[in-house]
């Protein structure tokens, strides 16, 4: 029997400081009650240290996932960080985390495909299990959205936060996983959600800086119509493809972008509302990081052989959808980790 990737383990980093929608009401013409009824959204985290960026997040949640799966950094072989606010343009976050890690026996390198990089980048991750190249792939989705975000934007500075998640892919032939995929672009939306200097068609001038082009913008109604049927035709091909059931469906874990969009994706799969991880409210949009924090944060509630839908749709346009049978009881993983905080705590 071919090897399957399964996820085995998940790690995760918030910065400590929060932006609410209290704060939000002094920056920008807007209001709680506004932005929650369209978007879900109460607060967002924000790295401020000026010295920190993607790469310290990235590898913070590496290493928790490191701890809990109790092995060392150099087991790793291969490093995927998917980031659209990456360090730097070169070398790319993957490096920084290898080197910031110790994963002294891994390669790696950085995925962009906006709100959708941490999905892409974990099929990408289960080519090298399935293949026999690779037994330990680590797959981080990490932003730090708020270093592009123009905080006087009252249509886009609500969105977004920072936050990291991180999973270990692992060969298994018991049959979990990640059993299927579909992923799809469609380059005509790139108009509509875009940072339009900071690459090579617009470097940095004091026109682009001027012009505010090195922050994120978006056509907000546009991307929305767009997201609306992408996230959730994604979401229900994959379920057809595989003869799922709403029923066999445990969990619904969709991008956090807009909670009307994530309401959407769940009635056109026939889910309900309690099989859909949600945590936007507390953290907003992270772009790759939406994903592996809603699994980090529902961790101990996956059991294995649990049916689990990931679907996501971000700039470019990107989006797709990926079938996972859960690999492992979570509950017991967490148990273990409150028993260590408490044998660490007596020391």
């Amino acid at each position: 029997m071919n090897p399957t990737a399964a996820i085995t383990a998940i790690g995760h980093y918030l910065p400590k400081d929060r932006l609410t929608n209290a704060d939000l009401e002094k920056m920008v013409d807007t209001n709680d009650e506004w932005i929650k009824s369209r978007t879900g959204i109460s607060e967002r985290r924000i790295l401020r240290d000026p010295n920190k960026a993607t790469a310290f997040m990235a590898s913070e949640a590496a290493r928790e996932l490191l701890d809990k799966r109790g092995i060392g950094a150099d087991e790793i072989e291969c490093i995927i960080v998917a980031t659209v606010t990456p360090d730097m343009m070169f070398p790319a976050t993957a490096c920084l985390v290898q080197n910031e890690i110790g994963a002294s026996k891994a390669w790696g390198f950085d995925l962009s495909a906006a709100c959708s990089g941490f999905l892409y980048a974990l099929n990408a991750g289960a080519r090298f299990i399935e293949s026999g190249k690779h037994k330990k792939v680590l797959v981080i989705g990490a932003d730090t959205m708020s270093r592009i975000i123009d905080y006087t934007d009252r249509t886009i500075c609500v969105l977004f936060g920072d936050g990291a998640g991180a999973v270990l892919l692992e060969p298994t032939t018991d049959g979990v996983g990640i059993l299927d995929s579909v992923e799809q672009i469609d380059g005509s939306g790139g108009d509509f959600l875009n940072m339009k200097a900071g690459g090579s068609l617009h470097p940095a001038t004091h026109e682009t800086v001027e012009n505010r082009w090195h922050f994120a913008r978006q056509e907000g109604r546009q991307v929305f119509k767009h997201a609306v049927v992408g996230m959730a035709d994604a979401a229900a091909n994959i379920m057809e493809r595989n003869d799922l059931t709403a029923d066999d469906v445990k969990y619904l874990v969709p991008h956090q972008a807009n909670l009307r969009i994530i309401d959407a994706t769940a009635r056109r799969m026939g889910i309900s509302s309690e099989k859909v991880m949600l945590n936007i409210q507390r953290y907003g949009n992270t772009t790759s990081g939406t994903i592996p924090l809603c699994l980090h944060d529902w961790e101990a509630k996956l059991k294995r052989d649990d049916n689990i839908v990931l679907a996501a749709f971000g700039g470019g346009f990107t989006w797709g959808a990926t079938y996972v049978k859960w690999a492992y009881d979570g509950a017991a993983v967490a148990r273990t980790q409150a028993e260590h905080e408490v044998e660490a705590q007596a020391i």
